[in-house]
């Protein structure tokens, strides 16, 4: 049975099937992205070193929008689970340069790849509280790839009007058809190295902290429809 599974997941046509349907699925949504000028120009004219950061519930409708970002080969961790099998393929196909690992398995040798890739092409994107949660709780990962990598952190959130919440760890979003969706950027976030693992965590918490409030904020503005509606 689990052979079954792994030789769908590394299928060709199963990945093909998904990356289209994700397409013309995220067609339908009314899309509205915001405050992405300021971190954009940073890393065009500025020679600015970008990693954008979100929760993991809500990558799913910035899958199409992302592709946009193909010329500058932008990076992103996935794990080496069977669905991140497949979730790898669909970003490869987006124009994303996949690196393989997690906190969870291969996590180090994924690190290094994601500063060497972030180092060298400047663009790359991370899910703080993947892959297994807890729910907005910020993983080291992205403070040590902003820290080796002299990047700023741009996180960014997206709500939608009308949705589906999976029965998950982390209320997994998928925006319904013809529904208005939200992507919303932040401002930059600057961290710099630290000498100590007390201002390691300072700089974890300032960030986890920062994304729940602002994706609280977010949130707000949908209510009281930002419900299982």
């Amino acid at each position: 049975m689990s052979l079954g599974i792994n030789k769908l997941f590394s299928s060709k046509f199963p990945q093909w099937v998904l990356y289209k349907f994700i397409r013309l699925y995220s067609l339908t949504f009314r899309l509205e992205v915001q405050n992405e000028e300021a971190w954009l120009d940073a890393y065009l004219n500025n020679n600015q070193r970008i990693l954008l950061c979100t929760h993991h519930q809500q990558f799913f409708a910035a899958i199409r929008y992302f592709q946009k970002y193909k010329r500058y080969k932008p990076g992103l961790m996935i794990s080496q689970s069977k669905d991140g099998e497949l979730i790898s393929a669909v970003a490869n196909r987006t124009g994303w340069t996949t690196v393989r690992g997690s906190s969870s398995k291969g996590g180090v040798e994924a690190l290094r790849g994601m500063i060497d890739h972030l180092s060298t092409h400047r663009l790359a994107a991370h899910i703080i509280d993947g892959p297994r949660g807890p729910f907005g709780v910020i993983k080291p990962g992205a403070i040590r790839l902003a820290h080796a990598a002299d990047a700023v952190i741009v996180p960014f959130y997206i709500r939608a009007d009308r949705a589906w919440y999976a029965k998950s760890w982390d209320r997994f979003l998928i925006p319904k058809p013809f529904s208005k969706v939200v992507m919303r950027f932040g401002d930059k976030l600057e961290f710099k190295q630290t000498e100590t693992s007390e201002a390691f965590e300072e700089h974890r918490l300032e960030l986890e902290q920062l994304m729940f409030q602002d994706n609280n904020r977010l949130k707000q503005e949908f209510e009281p429809c930002d419900v299982a509606c």
